[in-house]
């Protein structure tokens, strides 16, 4: 009986020990993934509350380093070279520090990312990056502190911080230009067998990035016949680079072809995409 109330003592104590109590964080921990061109960027970050409290110009100070949400660094990593606001990152990853003000705040990207809030001591030698940036009222309260990436187009995008009333937003470039070039010329020149989506993703960057119409042009009259003319958004993209070449004729021919054929697979966007430019051309 002794040892089998010791066997159940026992027990219980490895129970006691696995077990652990779960409850909500004050400020959970949120991971934002985004691709930017062909850029990936991703923050962390963890997202107090208000709670009631007044934040800037009280629980965070204005003129002192923030570390720009709660707990562990907030860091945000980029895997190219990035341009911000004019200023030039490395690939990597860093702390996003603040220096928020009323009507300006100070952006600090800090490459010692392992710090729990600010560091023990500032180190400028650490700073890859300062930028500055005006803030925006918000018509409506933020509860929970949010970083966004926003704004997005093929060459950037804009790093929202926002909580209480305050916005900021802080611009960045990302090298998709150059990427994309230099993918369009190595499968161009090295792919024995080109589908028509080689030519049609070469020529519908070209053209949408405004380089060479001409190019542009070829690409995607060879990619639209090589598909048959079965594809509406890539006659649909035909009829642009027509278009945007002063070719109207051509252009109101593609865009039939394209409202027919997206008519037939039941893609009503494409069709009143087309509609619209039909109407516009005839009105040139």
């Amino acid at each position: 009986m002794k040892k089998f109330a010791l066997l159940l003592f026992a027990v219980s104590m490895c129970f006691s020990m696995e077990a652990q109590i779960q409850t909500p964080a004050p400020s959970p921990f949120s991971t934002l993934e985004q691709k930017v061109g062909l850029t990936d960027v991703t923050v962390k970050y963890s997202r107090p509350a208000m709670k009631g409290r007044t934040i800037f110009g009280d629980l965070v100070p204005y003129g002192a380093i923030w570390r720009t949400g709660a707990n562990q660094n907030t860091v945000i990593s980029f895997s190219d070279d990035v341009t911000v606001k004019g200023k030039e990152l490395k690939a990597g990853t860093y702390a996003i520090y603040t220096r928020p003000d009323e009507a300006v705040w100070e952006v600090f990207f800090y490459t010692d990312t392992e710090n729990w809030g600010n560091p023990a001591e500032w180190d400028a030698s650490k700073v890859a990056a300062t930028v500055k940036v005006e803030t925006m009222e918000i018509p409506m309260p933020i509860e929970s502190f949010t970083i966004t990436i926003d704004d997005l187009h093929n060459n950037g995008a804009t790093l929202g911080i926002m909580w209480e009333n305050t916005y900021v937003g802080v611009d960045f470039v990302v090298p998709t230009v150059d990427k994309a070039i230099k993918s369009i010329e190595e499968t161009m020149s090295s792919k024995e067998d080109l589908t028509a989506n080689d030519y049609f993703a070469a020529g519908s960057y070209y053209f949408a990035e405004g380089m060479n119409m001409q190019q542009a042009r070829e690409w995607v009259d060879k990619a639209v016949e090589m598909d048959g003319g079965k594809a509406y958004w890539m006659m649909r993209t035909q009829s642009l680079i027509y278009a945007k070449m002063g070719d109207k004729e051509a252009a109101i021919e593609a865009a039939k072809k394209s409202m027919a054929a997206a008519q037939a697979a039941g893609n009503q966007d494409y069709v009143k995409m087309n509609k619209d430019s039909l109407q516009e051309w005839a009105k040139m």
